[in-house]
């Protein structure tokens, strides 16, 4: 019998989200490219990241979470794209949701990340940000997807720039203007 899809909520992240935020990071750390980070990380490790995104500014952390249970089904990013003070007007944007929601798993709750993204750019909309960019590690279809659904689009790819798991990975850059 196939399962009613889950009504979901975005809201700023807090620091009570810690544990799960870093089980869901933790996931594509182990198993996936899409980080290149190579080691899961304790929760109290996470705190300076969740800490640099508060609830105003240029850059925001905003978490789903199913509308009935409050379990977080995934969360959104925009971080400074770069440390100079000249980048302050650009950000670098990420998406990441629950392995259990991701393609239209747990009960068909399909959409998270773009729920996200919509809430990002909506609280970003009031901010002095010109420019957002996305490195996506290739192959990933479903963010390349997201991305160009809303308004990214390639401007170049740095070739084996990383490695995991035995193998190189490229990256394709996206940017949106703000």
């Amino acid at each position: 019998m196939p399962t009613e899809p889950t009504e979901a909520q975005v809201r700023p992240g807090v620091e009570a989200d810690l544990e799960a935020l870093t089980a869901i990071y933790n996931h594509y750390v182990r198993e996936t490219a899409v980080t290149f980070d190579t080691a899961i990380f304790a929760p109290e490790e996470r705190r300076p990241w969740l800490l640099s995104h508060p609830e105003d500014g240029p850059h925001r952390l905003m978490v789903a979470t199913d509308a009935r249970s409050q379990e977080i089904l995934g969360y959104a990013t925009s971080s400074p794209y770069r440390p100079k003070p000249a980048y302050a007007t650009s950000v670098e944007t990420s998406v990441y949701v629950a392995p259990d929601c991701a393609r239209g798993g747990a009960g068909g709750r399909r959409g998270i990340g773009t729920l996200l993204y919509r809430a990002l750019f909506d609280a970003l909309a009031g901010e002095d940000v010109h420019r957002a960019y996305a490195g996506i590690a290739q192959p990933n279809e479903a963010s390349t997807r997201l991305h160009e659904r809303f308004g990214f689009t390639h401007v170049g790819t740095y070739r084996e720039v990383g490695r995991k798991f035995g193998r190189y990975w490229d990256v394709a850059w996206y940017e949106k203007s703000l």
